[in-house]
């Protein structure tokens, strides 16, 4: 049975580009089980109201799901034992760099000019050489080792992508490194980050199909490859078009103009949120 899900972050209202997402994934589960989910590890941007907010604007687009939502405030333990296990494996290690240090470091010319990944700028792997041994390390942000993890794989990774874009992927230990850099996995305040706790929760609700925008085509490698360390199911990927405003600029939060509930406030039916996003 086809399992989907949206998960959005209570941080802002939803605008037209959720609306096409969530209607999507909610289509592509015919016949199975459309999930929502609340992604709020950012605590201090995740407001309860934002969160009534998504409820109310899913359901007046006449979409349903299963009670009780997974929040991902109630699955801490489940991403400490994730790094735990990844901490013992020593995939992992402590990083003290801020920003202006990546940066800085990145740059530098014998790094040839700054690269981007699924995590923003690749890490240079300075606090690659810290300590690994003895407890995990408590509220410190934690980067997966990318070169030691590629080397547990046995060959590409390998996974499905359907829609517009049909058929097998794969990428090469050597490319995933390149490409990726060493990711944070856990950050401090949070105590995980967007790509682990994806990860494990979709593996929780048995998702089958991943549906999410094109803007996250380069992290599937990164999950994929977490999926693999961690043992877990791979689900299919589908990666759908992105709404964009009349500059072609794809649209975010800060897009209130175009929110849901405006809409709604000025007197917009389903049909016609709809018709604006072409579905």
């Amino acid at each position: 049975m086809r399992v989907t899900r949206f998960a959005p972050s209570p941080t802002g209202p939803l605008h037209l580009g959720h609306a096409f997402s969530a209607l999507t994934a909610a289509a592509r589960a015919e016949g199975g089980t459309f999930l929502l989910r609340i992604e709020d590890i950012d605590r201090q941007r995740s407001k309860p109201d934002w969160e009534r907010r998504i409820y109310d604007d899913l359901h007046w687009l006449g979409l349903t799901w299963p009670e009780p939502v997974l929040r991902q405030s109630d699955r801490l333990p489940a991403y400490r034992a994730a790094l735990e296990r990844l901490w013992a494996e020593r995939l992992l290690y402590p990083c003290t760099c801020n920003r202006r240090d990546i940066m800085d470091a990145a740059s530098a010319p014998q790094e040839g000019g700054l690269r981007f990944g699924p995590d923003g700028v690749i890490y240079p792997g300075t606090c690659r050489g810290h300590d690994r041994s003895g407890p995990i390390p408590d509220d410190v942000p934690l980067r997966l080792d990318i070169a030691r993890a590629a080397s547990r794989l046995e060959g590409p990774l390998l996974w499905t992508e359907t829609g517009e874009d049909a058929g097998m992927r794969e990428i090469a230990p050597g490319t995933l490194i390149e490409s990726i850099g060493d990711p944070v996995l856990a950050r401090r305040g949070m105590g995980t980050s967007y790509h682990l706790a994806v990860v494990i929760d979709d593996a929780r609700q048995g998702v089958t199909e991943v549906v999410r925008g094109r803007d996250l085509v380069e992290a599937t490698p990164l999950h994929v490859l977490l999926q693999r360390l961690m043992r877990l199911r791979i689900p299919e990927f589908h990666h759908h078009r992105l709404i964009r405003d009349e500059t072609g600029r794809r649209l975010a939060k800060r897009d209130d103009a175009r929110a849901i509930g405006l809409y709604r406030d000025e007197g917009a039916r389903p049909a016609d949120i709809r018709r604006m996003i072409a579905l």
